[in-house]
């Protein structure tokens, strides 16, 4: 569960009506609604949401939505949506029907993209088939079973660069596992090895240079992979969760398609 979710359950209805919203105006409020309301701008709202949700998590966009009178409110890569006197949250989806388009996705999406061109690729586990001009990264765990799925379903595609994060976050041993793989002599044997076959190498050297996988958990954060496999395409746009290899060829190709065109 979400940090927002976690502490949106706390309010009367949950994304929308916060509990101190519910009593009625007493009369003063609504003697000063008829005087002229004070400018609506992001410090002001940020001021207000903040008062009214001490212990929400830090708010790091506060912007007009593009539904006039609607603002919208991010944290982390989380969308939220508030009116201007910050006493409704809504947890929804913004939907333009004229331009049929799902702005909340469009902007979730835009949150999430990455440079690829940044990622630090030396801390990766690197495999490929064919001439491997097709690039992806993938942010797994030893122990994610989803992972394995797609690892296999990796297996069956054509000219690919695989640059696989080890991120042990599952718990159990996973760190000695992510360990123990990184740490062999040939880490794409290992990983592969692993997830292929239920083969892990040995026990690493004491004296083994592991710093790159809290590297990965930094990087993990600072990009919000909240799950595994978390996949990342070329373009910057990543796919939340495993795919089968039809569905990742589709992807790769219509990403050739449209790098044709530009």
């Amino acid at each position: 569960m979400s940090s927002i979710v976690r502490f949106l359950s706390g309010l009367l209805i949950v994304g929308c009506l916060p509990a101190w919203a519910a009593e009625p105006d007493p009369p003063s409020a609504r003697v000063a609604s008829k005087v002229a309301a004070p400018t609506v701008d992001e410090a002001s709202i940020r001021k207000i949401l903040a008062e009214r949700m001490p212990n929400a998590p830090k708010l790091d966009v506060v912007r007009p939505s593009p539904m006039p009178g609607l603002w919208e409110v991010v944290i982390g890569n989380e969308v939220r949506y508030t009116d201007p006197t910050g006493s409704f949250l809504l947890e929804g989806e913004l939907i333009d029907l004229k331009g049929k388009k799902n702005l909340t996705e469009e902007r979730v999406n835009q949150l999430n993209r990455i440079d690829f061109s940044t990622l630090p690729f030396k801390d990766a586990v690197t495999w490929k088939n064919g001439n491997g001009k097709r690039r992806i990264a993938v942010f797994a765990d030893p122990n994610c079973g989803y992972c394995r799925r797609f690892e296999a379903s990796l297996q069956e595609m054509k000219d690919v660069t695989v640059y696989t994060f080890l991120i042990p976050i599952l718990g159990g041993d996973s760190p000695e596992k992510t360990r123990a793989i990184w740490c062999a002599k040939d880490r794409s044997v290992a990983w592969l090895g692993w997830m292929l076959k239920s083969e892990l190498p040995p026990k690493p050297d004491a004296k083994c240079d592991d710093a790159a996988i809290e590297r990965n958990l930094a990087l993990s954060r600072k990009i919000h992979v909240n799950g595994t496999p978390a996949i990342v395409l070329e373009d910057g746009n990543r796919i939340p969760g495993a795919v089968g290899a039809v569905e990742l060829e589709k992807r790769l190709q219509a990403l050739a398609a449209l790098a044709k065109k530009s």
